[in-house]
């Protein structure tokens, strides 16, 4: 991605996030650049797909701002994707779920076939692309679902617990896959109360708790000497409420 096509970076400017009178997200103030791997790291309950759905436009904050920053920002909407723990499939095949997901982005039919089938190899599910994706495993949904997102050749991926309630296997492969968009050059932001996951994949850590965002640091920084009590409770392994 050149730096005069990107939409990065973007900027969290004191955002703040009510639902039924209670306030959720406090006063959130930060900064994602291109590169680097973010994990948004805490407890349930912490915030942190409240966080990620403000930063992706589908929550609107109660106060501050989110604002992409870059030369191309107004092609924000079309150059972000986003994948949810449990991706909704459509009553098709798989391979057609993505096609639908480039119809969408104006990609015209007869230009589909090659990046569905990249999208599948990316995440090994060449061998099911006929199979009804609502017939797949909850792990190769979430593989198909990651797959449909990067078809589009986002410069920025949203992942909320990707990997939640899955197996050690289809975890892997959900996480080679999370390196390979990575190493392409795509920016990742993604959401975890996986100690071991965030330690394999984070660049930075942005932790979370009761809402607000603790601490930030890189992650060897942060899993060396987390700076705050928080922090340093939920490596230990402590429940936090």
């Amino acid at each position: 991605m050149k730096l005069a096509d990107s939409i990065l970076p973007l900027c969290l400017d004191r955002v703040c996030y009510d639902a039924g009178g209670q306030r959720l997200i406090h006063n959130l103030s930060c900064t994602l650049s291109a590169g680097s791997r973010s994990i948004i790291l805490g407890p349930n309950g912490a915030g942190k797909t409240l966080t990620l759905r403000l930063c992706h436009g589908l929550l609107r904050p109660t106060a501050g701002s989110v604002r992409w920053l870059g030369p191309a920002a107004a092609r924000a909407g079309e150059r972000q994707a986003m994948v949810f723990q449990r991706p909704v499939m459509l009553r098709r095949s798989a391979a057609a779920n993505i096609a639908y997901a480039l119809a969408l982005r104006g990609v015209a039919r007869r230009r589909r076939s090659e990046p569905v089938a990249r999208a599948l190899a990316l995440v090994n599910l060449d061998a099911v692309a006929r199979s009804p994706a609502r017939a797949l495993s909850v792990g190769e949904q979430q593989r198909l679902g990651i797959a449909r997102a990067w078809s589009t050749e986002p410069e920025v991926l949203f992942l909320d617990e990707p990997t939640a309630n899955l197996d050690p296997a289809a975890t892997r492969a959900v996480e080679k896959a999370i390196q390979t968009i990575h190493d392409a050059g795509a920016k990742i932001v993604m959401t975890t109360h996986d100690l071991g996951q965030a330690r394999r994949l984070a660049d930075e850590v942005l932790f979370m708790h009761r809402g607000r965002l603790v601490e930030r640091a890189p992650a060897a920084d942060f899993f060396a000497g987390p700076k705050t009590r928080e922090a340093e409770a939920f490596l230990e392994g402590e429940l936090l409420w």
